[in-house]
């Protein structure tokens, strides 16, 4: 069973031990129910220490719960198992989510999944899949804990999103005002842009609750990073005007892997943006952390794999010192038949706000 911290897990941990007790009681052979915190976080990202953290409580929390619903007389034949899995990788969608239970389920021989109605990894936009179609992949019996949702408090909720407001309207004022004139007028209207722009995209712009003593620091870094990303940019485009215009049209599309030392969703996004707004290449997909790219030139993928982009959206999310990593070509990526190995270790990042 994964679990995480919801309204109600803990109705679905007593669901997932009275199963799990019940098998045991009648089949008189050996039954293995394993509660596991699917991480949503590298173990090297900046907010891993915490959310890991986290996890572990809601395990210990578990580990309580187990105490109660068991008694003093368990079964013999019953073997409870606790741990987090998924810190070794970047889960972006349920898709991902779905291919650490399944891979974890293959290598303990598990053969039933049952899910917390609450449980919602990846997101909730409606392109994606919901985990339950994705797990019905695997050669795996999947069950939604039939249990009680319990009201929600809206103004709790409204209360427990208020960083995310301030993030949005923060970032969308400070953007309209930099295309704006400078105006009296062009405040008050910053103002009330912001505000609708908050009230639609603050409950779905964020997988977490951005920190607000982090944030700071990081629209300062992004304010330097902007020229840097326009320069780029500009480079960009004359070379890929000269490719055009030449007589011979020297293009070489190719589709390459670019493994990033990135994680986190803003981190991905910024980079996967960035790659694509640069002419000559084109983010097509992200999975965990490898980028699927369209290059058009030879000079567009060098520039990929000298990894300016990729430190300078490591400078922005995590800090000046993070930004001192090996390149990707230095990783042993870009060979020349497109074949990527990466040798990607976890390297100590730190938050420079």
């Amino acid at each position: 069973m994964p679990v995480a911290d919801s309204v109600t897990v803990r109705n679905t941990v007593a669901y997932a031990v009275e199963q799990a007790e019940s098998a045991a009681r009648e089949e008189q052979q050996q039954v293995s129910l394993h509660l596991v915190a699917v991480a949503s976080t590298r173990a090297v990202d900046p907010d891993a220490q915490s959310e890991l953290g986290q996890a572990k409580d809601l395990l210990d929390r578990i580990e309580v719960w187990l105490d109660e619903d068991l008694g003093a007389d368990p079964p013999s034949n019953l073997d409870v198992e606790l741990g987090v899995i998924g810190a070794d990788r970047y889960l972006f969608s349920p898709g991902d989510y779905a291919d650490v239970i399944l891979a974890y389920a293959d290598e303990h021989s598990i053969d039933r999944v049952v899910l917390d109605p609450e449980f919602n990894p990846g997101g909730t936009a409606p392109m994606l899949r919901p985990l339950e179609v994705e797990l019905v992949r695997g050669d795996i019996e999947v069950e939604t804990a039939p249990v009680e949702r319990p009201a929600r408090s809206t103004a709790l909720a409204r209360a427990a999103t208020l960083p995310k407001y301030l993030t949005i309207f923060g970032a969308s004022y400070l953007f309209y005002l930099l295309l704006s004139s400078y105006k009296p007028l062009d405040f008050l209207t910053g103002a009330i842009t912001a505000t609708i722009v908050t009230a639609l995209l603050a409950p779905i712009a964020f997988s977490r609750q951005p920190s607000l003593t982090r944030v700071p620091g990081q629209l300062a870094r992004m304010a330097i990073y902007v020229p840097y990303l326009l320069k780029e940019i500009a480079v960009a485009n004359l070379e890929i005007a000269y490719v055009v215009l030449h007589p011979s049209l020297p293009i070489d599309p190719e589709m390459v892997e670019l493994e990033a030392a990135i994680w986190g969703d803003g981190p991905v996004t910024t980079l996967a943006n960035s790659i694509t707004l640069t002419p000559g290449t084109l983010t097509v997909s992200v999975s965990e952390q490898a980028f699927d790219i369209h290059s058009l030139t030879g000079s567009a993928r060098e520039d990929l794999f000298d990894g300016g982009l990729e430190r300078a959206v490591r400078f922005v999310f995590y800090g000046r010192e993070a930004a001192a990593i090996p390149s990707p070509r230095e990783r042993g990526q870009g060979d020349d038949d497109g074949t990527i190995e990466s040798d990607i270790g976890d390297p100590e990042v730190t938050d420079d706000d």
